[in-house]
């Protein structure tokens, strides 16, 4: 029937897809261009600094306006950094897309999946991922869905046999009529449902949220208070009113904290496309950096997928597998040359013959004659040659008789063997064996460990990630496979299908690191145990059995080998399906969320003084001390320029403690102190108005520059720079244009006082960053008796 397959012709795949029944071209991963020029220009913070330049704008006060380029150029260096990274991660995500072999015209194609129609004959071997609802029309096919169902069994299917998106082809071949595309493909449809309850956790955005929560609510009826305060009851112009309340507004805006995130991010997703490793969530790289539970999958991930023959054992065919008399041995050379034959002549393509095709050479000296399949479910597989008889291939229990018990053995080891026996007729029943096949070979093999997978298993062991296995495998094979890869806990191991009635998977998931045996309902159960725990978590996974435990898990991740509906819905895909880079991944989310969490600590100082500062004005009836454009120097020389410059630094340290608690706990001891400071001048100054607001601006430089030095230390020579060329900029900017900042001529006196107060307030700040810390220690975690 094959030769009468021609498949689809040009026209009519053309008709087809103009009737809209073509795959079409996958969902774009990441945002497009527009949205990300929306995301980064329409926001609430854009909004409120542009409100307050229209205003300035109104009352003139254009000098006051150039913070606006500050915000301007955040909104440029944003959307460049995102477009980036988009190019990149859509660069790979082409790569990361399978393709099909398909039936056009009596000839066989390989096509991209969106290249494929309603129609289309997909020409199907071992191996091979089925990517579209099918039909079989010709051939048989022994099919996998354990990446659908988790049932490990194979089904075997022929002509009329439906197969369903999602599954591989374990052995034989076939031509499959596709029936569906696009979304209304099975795996498809469950990807989907996945994606839309999975929801984006990540702190560094939640936390963000709060924040923008906050001064929403409390810029707008500041703003308002300190306006009809300055402009009613202190009987103010109408534009000193603006321009004193707008500079108020501005100390509470955060401005570049969100672009720094972005930037962050987006560098981090670039580093890492370089190294092959596609980053489908963004917030990925920061929830990958607390994690402190890995499950790995043992097929694909602690191995390649490979197999290595380590022994040939050669029984001479002496043994009858039903025969205790034996029989005369058959040549080893004639032995040899079946096998040969058999490699040669077999349509299957997993790995155990892939390993077998490296170890014996293909050579096709006897001619087949009839072909059984290898399945998993019978454990065997025949060719029948011309004249020669018949070489079984399969598990040493059903070919090797009394072999078997020698291969026993290397079992025990973690191996697999594979035997081969010989039957001197030809063999057509699918379904029973010959009573007396004659053993030939006993094959030992073993996976291949994934290089550098104990130096990557010992690296998160001495990070204190407790690394767990997850696998369907026999418990003697996955333990001795993580013993190999250098797991130090592989005898914690147990098979769950053994386990009866009601599981407790609180206490299993950590008493034990591997685990056996596994259904997708099991992994789900685990990773949701472990999360109970208080871990978080990040999972693998290959197939569509694993999404029910990638949406659970904080960070999913996937290999390129694995199925289509896993790496849609996985944050993080391992383009070379190799696990060892993801110590890199870690490295690069604690990069960013140390950098933004130290360069947070000092935008938030200015966030919480300007809070402060204003109530204390409302409830004095004092005018805001400081104008929009020395507000902007702060902005310029004290936060965009140590904080963009720092934040590609290295700093790969274990993360601990929270983003939030962490920035704004180093930001209050210096935010407080400076509101008292400048509360303190403003009460008690013995000078002038004009002299007292100079000296409550340096004041609030001197003290904002030190909020840098420590969060600079220890030094770096880039710190050192950055601390040097902070300090130069600022002072030089004061002293070539003190008219523009309105600062008076500054004398002994006043340099004096500045200094006096400057050294109060570090020693007011040494006071409290040490009750800070005994606070710290007696409220943590048993700490009892340390205070």
């Amino acid at each position: 029937m094959e030769t009468q397959l021609t498949g689809l012709t040009a026209q009519e795949v053309a008709c087809r897809r103009a009737e809209g029944k073509g795959q079409g071209a996958p969902e774009t991963i990441t945002r497009s261009t527009a949205l990300i020029i929306k995301e980064n220009l329409f926001t609430l913070f854009n909004l409120l600094n542009f409100i307050i330049a229209v205003l300035l704008f109104a009352v003139g006060a254009y000098s006051n306006m150039l913070f606006i380029g500050i915000i301007v150029m955040n909104i440029a260096v944003g959307i460049t950094q995102e477009y980036k990274a988009k190019r990149l991660v859509d660069q790979l995500s082409i790569i990361n897309r399978p393709r099909v072999t398909v039936l056009r015209e009596g000839t066989a194609h390989e096509i991209g999946i969106a290249e494929l129609v309603v129609d289309d004959i997909m020409i199907l071997k071992s191996g091979r991922q089925i990517s579209n609802d099918a039909v079989v029309l010709s051939g048989s096919l022994e099919v996998n869905e354990s990446l659908l169902t988790g049932e490990s069994d194979a089904v075997m299917k022929g002509a009329g046999g439906r197969l369903l998106s999602g599954s591989s082809v374990i052995s034989g071949k076939g031509y499959a009529r596709v029936t569906h595309v696009g979304s209304d493909n099975y795996a498809t449809q469950l990807a989907e449902e996945v994606k839309k309850e999975k929801r984006v956790e990540s702190e560094l955005l939640g936390s963000m949220r709060k924040v923008t929560k906050i001064t929403s609510c409390l810029i707008i009826p500041l703003g308002i208070l300190l306006f009809l305060e300055a402009f009613v009851l202190r009987t103010g112009t109408f534009n000193s009113a603006v321009v004193s309340s707008a500079a108020a507004l501005l100390g509470m805006l955060p401005k570049g904290l969100v672009l720094l995130i972005s930037i962050s991010l987006a560098n981090g997703v670039i580093r890492l496309s370089k190294q092959k490793i596609l980053v489908q969530n963004i917030y990925s790289l920061e929830t990958l950096a607390h994690v402190d539970c890995l499950c790995l999958d043992k097929t694909g991930t602690l191995t390649d997928g490979r197999m290595t023959v380590q022994k040939v054992i050669y029984t001479g065919g002496t043994r009858g597998a039903f025969s205790p008399n034996g029989a005369s041995a058959l040549p080893k050379t004639v032995a040899r040359d079946l096998l040969g034959s058999y490699l040669s002549s077999s349509d299957d393509n997993n790995a155990t013959i892939q390993a077998l095709r490296k170890k014996f050479p293909e050579e096709c000296i006897y001619s087949p004659i009839h072909k059984i399949p290898f399945s998993s479910k019978r454990k065997w597989g025949a060719i029948s040659f011309k004249g020669a008889g018949t070489l079984f291939v399969g598990a040493p229990e059903r070919i090797a008789g009394r072999d078997a018990e020698d291969a026993g053995y290397y079992l025990n080891q973690g191996c697999r063997v594979i035997a081969a026996g010989y039957y001197p007729e030809t063999w057509e029943n699918e379904t029973f064996l010959p009573e007396n096949i004659h053993s030939l070979f006993l094959i030992v093999l073993e996976d291949t460990i994934r290089k550098n997978a104990k130096q990557t298993l010992q690296y998160f062991y001495q990070e204190g990630v407790d690394v767990k296995i997850i696998s369907g495998d026999h418990v003697k094979t996955v333990s001795m496979v993580a013993k190999k890869a250098g797991l130090t806990r592989w005898r914690d191991a147990i098979d769950l299908s053994a386990l009866e009635g009601v599981v407790d998977y609180d206490r299993i998931c950590e008493e034990y690191a591997v685990f056996a045996r596994v259904t997708p309902k099991q992994k789900q159960q685990l990773v949701m145990a472990l999360k109970r725990r208080g871990h978080r978590v990040a999972m693998t996974g290959d197939g569509v059995n694993d999404l029910l435990a990638l949406r659970e898990a904080d960070c999913s991740i996937a290999v390129a080998e694995g199925s289509d509906a896993s790496r849609q819905i996985a944050q993080i895909v391992l383009l070379e399906s190799d696990f060892t880079p993801l110590p890199q991944v870690v490295l690069e989310g604690r990069k960013v969320v140390h950098n933004v969490t130290r360069t947070a600590g000092v935008f938030f100082i200015k966030t919480i003084y300007s809070v402060l500062l204003s109530v204390f004005c409302l409830l004095f009836n004092k005018a805001f001390p400081f104008i929009p454009i020395q507000i902007t120097l702060i902005d310029a020389a004290m936060e965009a320029w140590p904080s963009f410059l720092t934040i590609f630094e290295s700093d790969t340290r274990k993360v601990k403690g929270g983003f939030l608690e962490t920035a704004v706990g180093n930001a209050m001891p210096f935010a407080l102190v400076i509101t008292g400071m400048l509360i303190g001048v403003s009460l008690f100054s013995p000078f002038s108005q004009d002299v007292s607001r100079t000296v409550m601006f340096l004041l609030l430089i001197l003290m904002t520059m030190a909020a840098v030095a420590k969060s600079c230390f220890p030094f770096t020579r880039l710190r050192t720079f950055i601390c040097v060329t902070m300090v130069l900029g600022t002072f030089g900017a004061l002293y070539l244009l003190p008219g523009l900042f309105e600062m008076t001529d500054v004398t002994w006196v006043i340099a004096a006082s500045v200094l006096f107060c400057f050294e109060v307030g570090l020693a007011a700040l040494f006071l409290l960053q040490s009750g800070q810390r005994r606070l710290l220690v007696l409220f943590s975690p048993g700490s009892e008796g340390n205070v």
